[in-house]
């Protein structure tokens, strides 16, 4: 196997995935995300989806954090 194809050479090559490409994206959100988004939910003035998948929780955390300017 060539130097540049093994992952180990470069363990944050692939860091950044996008979520709904995550193996466990479609699983619930972990009760770390339920909490900050909860959080970012109110201080947004939006509604919180306590039934969103880890894939969906990522984004609209993502979403929020530039909506109230946390976490940037």
């Amino acid at each position: 196997m060539a130097d540049d194809l093994n992952p180990k050479d470069h363990p944050t090559g692939n860091a950044e995935k996008d979520p709904h490409d995550w193996t466990t994206g479609g699983e619930p959100m972990t009760g770390a995300q339920a909490s900050y988004l909860k959080t970012l939910s109110e201080e947004a003035h939006e509604e919180f989806d306590a039934d969103m998948t880890k894939a969906d929780a990522s984004l609209k955390i993502d979403e929020l954090q530039g909506k109230t300017g946390r976490g940037r």
